[in-house]
């Protein structure tokens, strides 16, 4: 039997080499494009038998995909194996490059120790003479290299790229030398584009706090001290109280008057009009001209709920009136989405569970409890669901409420009030016992023109933080895309052309 004919060098290099229409873009003169599997040996991991717990729970680092989310520092991993399960599986030395290859395709990390993977990993082992091997995990994480593994995965219900695919994916060969200074580099600057993000997280995070301080103050009446001494002529709070009642109790006669004149019968008195006498005290020392009262005061508290409720209430994807569920009452926030409907015809019939804008909406059971927002005021009729209830404000702001409700103070009289169940909620018994802080009216209207200033001004700075936040990552792919190009300054024409360092490899194929 004749001998098989060992290819020449010169046959070895065209074969490695990438052909110039099938190269993703042109690369510096002394770079070539050659194939994954040329430069690295490509490994994909395997499980050993969960049957033998004899390979299982030792010390050895068993990594799978959601481990790659260490990045290029995976050194410890999820699940563990003894030497026994480490005999039966593929080692991977440290320094290889771990890329998912089914599934969450091109999910790339980094190993500093060795290890073994599981099925939906291929490893890709460089050849240290002619690779430096963080070169390789920067250029697998560049949106080339991503884009040309999503190309080559297989369009079945779950992605997979398989090892003989991956070996022959394009690969951008530059200088040994050049590899290490562009590997570097985007050290460098990856450590940098990662602690701006680590210090926009951190003042993201105190955004909650800034805001919750805000409104603390504000109801503490510290952001209008300086506005109250200007305007000290201002009717008192607790005689403001008094005259809602007196001019409740007025109004209310008026209508007593004229339904008996017209053989009707006694209306329903929707507002309290005697000032309930408070006997706990406020929680903290409150300027002269505030006073205390509860929300069964100051407002008409009402939810779903009848005998038509559960016959007649069925949420549909389109609809004539829109449904306010407790998802859309975020605190501070109407979130308009996911948005069910029930019929006109229904709502006409729940007529007190009809919200028309402006009242103040809390969530009483459930998630959420406890959040707060106002009504939209968009010329719409909505309706409440079963876990939001309506707060209709009476002669005070309802902005004024809806802000307090959301503040620290106001939050800790609603949690003092829920229910300590396996499921948080309020009755609306409860609700109309939360304890209000209330100042003049015209007070009212500074806290909130202030309040929604700084909180607009708060929001703004929210929003850029976050458009910042969110660049980031492309940043990133931008530093991989000119590295790759030969564009980071790293380039040397006076280093060895890379078509060397395959003819190193090729030599022993």
């Amino acid at each position: 039997m004749s001998k098989k004919k060992q290819k020449s060098i010169e046959e070895l290099l065209e074969e490695a080499l990438v052909p110039e229409e099938e190269q993703p873009y042109i690369v510096p003169k002394n770079w070539v494009w050659t194939r994954t599997g040329i430069t690295h040996e490509i490994v994909t991991g395997s499980t050993p038998s969960k049957k033998n717990n004899e390979y299982y729970g030792g010390n050895f680092p068993f990594v799978k995909p959601g481990d790659l989310d260490q990045k290029d520092s995976v050194t410890v991993a999820s699940e563990y194996l003894t030497d026994k399960g480490k005999e039966v599986s593929r080692v991977i030395p440290k320094h290889s490059t771990l890329v998912c290859c089914i599934g969450s395709i091109g999910k790339v990390g980094f190993n500093l120790v060795e290890c073994t993977t599981n099925q939906q990993i291929n490893s890709l082992i460089p050849n240290k003479k002619v690779i430096y091997p963080k070169y390789t995990y920067y250029f697998s994480l560049s949106s080339v290299y991503q884009n040309l593994l999503s190309k080559s995965s297989s369009s079945t219900t779950v992605s997979i790229i398989n090892k003989s695919k991956m070996s022959k994916l394009p690969f951008a060969l530059p200088p040994l030398n050049e590899q290490k200074h562009i590997a570097e580099k985007v050290d460098r600057l990856f450590a940098k584009i990662d602690e701006a993000k680590r210090l926009i997280e951190e003042v993201k995070e105190s955004f909650e706090l800034r805001r919750a301080a805000i409104l603390d103050k504000a109801f503490r009446g510290e952001l209008t001290r300086s506005w109250r001494k200007k305007n000290e002529h201002l009717v008192s709070a607790s005689l403001m109280l008094q005259e809602i009642a007196s001019e409740r109790k007025r109004k209310y006669s008026d209508l007593c008057r004229l339904a008996k004149i017209n053989g009707e019968k006694k209306p329903r008195k929707l507002y309290l009009d005697e000032v309930p006498v408070i006997e706990e005290k406020p929680r903290h020392s409150l300027p002269d001209t505030w006073t205390i009262t509860n929300i069964g005061f100051l407002a008409h508290v009402t939810k779903l709920a009848g005998f038509e409720y559960t016959k007649y209430f069925n949420l549909t994807e389109t609809g004539d009136v829109p449904v306010i569920r407790a998802q859309n009452v975020q605190m501070g926030e109407f979130i308009e989405s996911n948005i069910k409907y029930i019929t006109k015809e229904v709502s006409d019939l729940l007529e007190r569970s009809q919200v028309h804008g402006g009242e103040v909406l809390m969530v009483f059971i459930g998630a959420g409890t406890g959040n707060v927002c106002m009504a939209p005021r968009d010329n719409r009729r909505w309706h409440l669901a079963p876990n939001v209830a309506k707060i209709t404000v009476d002669e005070i702001l309802a902005e004024y409420l809806n802000l307090y409700l959301q503040s620290p103070i106001g939050q800790s009289y609603i949690k003092s009030k829920m229910k300590a169940t396996a499921q948080q909620s309020l009755s609306m018994e409860t609700i109309r016992d939360v304890l209000v802080y209330v100042p003049p009216l015209e007070e009212q209207y500074e806290i909130v023109r202030i309040v929604e200033r700084l909180l607009d001004n708060l929001k703004n700075e929210y929003l850029i933080l976050n458009d910042i936040h969110m660049k980031i990552d492309n940043i990133k792919q931008s530093i991989l895309s000119k590295a790759f190009r030969g564009e980071l300054g790293t380039n040397d024409p006076t280093d060895e052309h890379a078509i060397e360092l395959l003819k190193e490899v090729l030599k022993y194929k």
